[in-house]
């Protein structure tokens, strides 16, 4: 049976038709589910009994189920969901002064294998669907009864190895008549699927662009990110390049700052020169680490010298506030630490 929210309006109101039904009933349906947060179909109680209960025959609603929630001291919870299938996901609401932000989950698991990642512990099982990812921002807001303002896709997975889906997601959450978070508050990651980029580029979309990028040259990348092996640091620039000038909208570089690794002045110097003409900026990433991978974060004087040398060299450089230190923070580790529980092995593949 089919999730209702894996329809964005536009597909609602096709649903509508096909079951012998008005297109307005779509509009109606809609506003029940994300302006009323409504989770039943019997609480639309301006449409009759007939429809709702056609409804009930075609269309799945209600919301996730949370398995564990890890409450940080400084206000950070990661959630950790069960969806219907039995699947296990995150999501990991961070508290701003600009607002309630949700680093929300796109794939069951992950191939991209980035070496400094708890994502890719567990492979990747299947896509989610737009309505699996829709599901975790209300569900969040029923727990929470607080309305999230921004939404980050940087939760387990490649956004833009879903792509399809994601676009179903931002529409929805970004229609009127849905979520409506603006676009501009609405941030998709991705490690650098080059065409991805490129075709994101025309999606007509005002959200922002982030990308994992973590290292000035090939070397260190093809070391962390087996994705550059494909997509070299020069093509993604290429498509970086293409985007900003069909978008006129900057991109995000992400850059984690791993001890001994990407961490020393000549690094900031080459990822200097990288970012030199493009309309991008760098934020600065603390690292949560990873048991299983056994890298460290960089010491505070080491992030201190990096982010005052980019600065030296006029490059526009944030510093992302650490959340959820005291829990389970990396992306994918609650995860996969609860299926290793399972199977009685933490390193579960």
């Amino acid at each position: 049976m089919k999730l209702i929210y894996d329809d964005t309006q536009e597909q609602l109101i096709l649903d509508m038709i096909a079951i012998g039904e008005k297109k307005f009933r779509a509009t109606q349906v809609f506003e029940w589910i994300y302006q009323k947060n409504v989770t039943s179909f019997d609480e639309m109680n301006n449409l009759s009994l007939v429809l709702r209960e056609r409804l009930k025959e075609h269309f799945d609603i209600g919301l996730l189920k949370i398995k564990e929630k890890q409450v940080s001291k400084d206000g950070t919870i990661k959630y950790l969901f069960e969806l219907r299938d039995g699947g296990l996901i995150e999501s990991v609401l961070m508290i701003h002064d600009y607002g309630r932000s949700l680093c929300v989950t796109s794939q069951l698991g992950c191939n991209m294998g980035c070496r400094f990642c708890a994502s890719g512990l567990l492979k990747k099982q299947r896509n989610l669907t737009s309505g699996e990812m829709v599901n975790q921002i209300l569900t969040v807001m029923a727990d929470t009864s607080e309305r999230i303002s921004h939404v980050v896709v940087m939760g387990t997975g490649e956004p833009f190895d879903n792509y399809d889906e994601v676009m179903n997601f931002v529409h929805t959450i970004n229609h009127p008549k849905g979520l409506a978070i603006g676009a501009r508050h609405i941030t998709i990651s991705t490690c650098g699927l080059c065409d991805m980029i490129e075709l994101y580029a025309h999606e007509g979309i005002q959200s922002n662009l982030a990308i994992s990028l973590h290292a000035p040259n090939d070397e260190i990348r093809n070391e962390l990110m087996p994705i550059n092996k494909k997509y070299s640091l020069d093509q993604l620039r290429e498509s970086l390049k293409y985007y900003i000038e069909k978008t006129n909208r900057r991109v995000t570089l992400e850059y984690i700052l791993l001890k001994g690794v990407n961490d020393e002045l000549i690094h900031a110097r080459q990822l200097a020169h990288y970012i030199r003409g493009l309309n991008a900026y760098v934020n600065l990433i603390p690292y949560n680490s990873v048991d299983e991978h056994g890298y460290q974060q960089s010491p505070m004087e080491n992030v201190e010298k990096f982010k005052a040398e980019l600065l030296r060299l006029k490059i526009n450089v944030t510093q992302r506030k650490e959340h959820g230190r005291d829990i389970d923070g990396a992306c994918g580790q609650l995860r996969a630490k609860k299926v290793g529980e399972q199977y009685g092995n933490s390193n579960q593949k």
